[in-house]
């Protein structure tokens, strides 16, 4: 894994522990659509405490007399937080088993709605967080100014290091795949996606160091705000940069592929240029023989709701919200370095964000 440098200057601490407690780290879904009220989905809006997104869809299949297959769900949650998530529940007799059956000390219906629509993955509008970080020693204006920057500038949309598993693992195991090494059809999608992940920030690295991360390059890709819409390259102009200041589009970079950049002049040269070292190149052929295209992703992130307060003089809590896809590690890493109270139990996380 490179080291990620930061957008904004040197980082604010020398530590900071998060998820002391699962209390500290809470995450809460926001729902993509409203149930339709009718239907043989029964969508299930649990805040589970100390149990990953797999155990609890375990429980309510469990709980329905139903396969594993029958219950899906919008994205992953960590097992060491307080997480709301939905869920749903294929009943295609509409007769579902009694709810306050589920109570636990890990899980609590908040409710219960028939849909005419399984939940698919990716179907939510995006995630919001409750952080609070311990032992921050740091001076708390320069934290304060630090934050007020990211929320007026955004930040670097780095992939969190979650998607390269623990100590980074994934990368080295995608390229022992390239190789030959056989895999499960469910760790082959997750080392693709971590080797197209590790990519991407090594371009975004390039261009944070140069300072572009949130400006344009000669030949740049544009992408609409919350989309996977692109444009361009095109000309620089007045209407882009009103544009770009709005937070109406962003610069962008590759998810690599087979096929052509469809970046052009400077910023082709500065991708190439990124992802010229051995292992890359080495990820690059492999991602173009699995059959992968090229696709682009925004090079800049804006929280939204971003609030923050000192709960005491080491104790700092951060409250925001991420579009899918998007990692609350972005934010944390242009504070300082933090320290994960949670993996100190030697137990993998799964991506909060996904």
């Amino acid at each position: 894994m490179i080291p990620l440098p930061l957008a904004f200057g040197d980082a604010l601490w020398d530590a900071a522990r998060i998820r002391t407690t699962p209390d500290d780290f809470q995450v809460d879904e926001l729902p993509a659509f409203e149930a339709t009220g009718e239907g043989e989905h029964l969508l299930l809006d649990i805040r589970k405490r100390g149990a990953n997104t797999v155990h609890v869809a375990r429980v309510l299949a469990q709980w329905a007399g139903l396969p594993e297959m029958a219950v899906s769900y919008a994205g992953m949650k960590d097992r060491h937080a307080v997480t709301t998530q939905r869920f749903s529940v294929h009943l295609p007799k509409r007769i579902a088993p009694d709810v306050a059956a589920l109570a636990s000390d890990e899980i609590q219906v908040i409710s219960a709605t028939w849909h005419n629509r399984k939940l698919q993955r990716g179907a939510l509008a995006g995630n919001r967080f409750r952080l609070v970080l311990r032992g921050v020693q740091a001076d708390h204006d320069r934290v304060d100014e630090r934050l007020q920057q990211i929320a007026r500038r955004g930040l670097p949309n780095w992939f969190g290091e979650q998607r390269f598993g623990r100590d980074g693992g994934n990368v080295p195991a995608a390229l022992a795949m390239f190789g030959g090494r056989r895999m499960r059809r469910d760790q082959r999608s997750l080392l693709l996606s971590a080797a197209r992940s590790a990519l991407f920030n090594r371009v975004l690295a390039a261009r944070v160091e140069q300072g572009s991360w949130d400006q344009p390059v000669d030949g740049e890709v544009w992408m609409l705000d919350g989309s996977r819409s692109v444009f361009g390259p095109e000309a620089y102009s007045e209407v882009l940069a009103e544009r770009l200041a709005r937070f109406d589009i962003h610069p962008s970079g590759p998810l690599w592929g087979a096929g052509e950049l469809r970046s052009s002049g400077e910023l082709a040269a500065l991708e190439q240029a990124a992802l010229a070292d051995e292992e890359s190149l080495a990820l690059r052929a492999g991602l173009e023989a699995e059959g992968l295209k090229q696709e682009r992703r925004a090079l800049r992130l804006r929280p939204a709701l971003m609030q923050h307060q000192w709960l005491g003089e080491q104790t700092l809590e951060i409250a925001f919200a991420l579009p899918p896809g998007c990692y609350a590690t972005a934010v944390l890493h242009e504070l300082g370095p933090i320290v994960d109270a949670s993996q100190e139990s030697a137990v993998q996380e799964v991506p909060a964000n996904a």
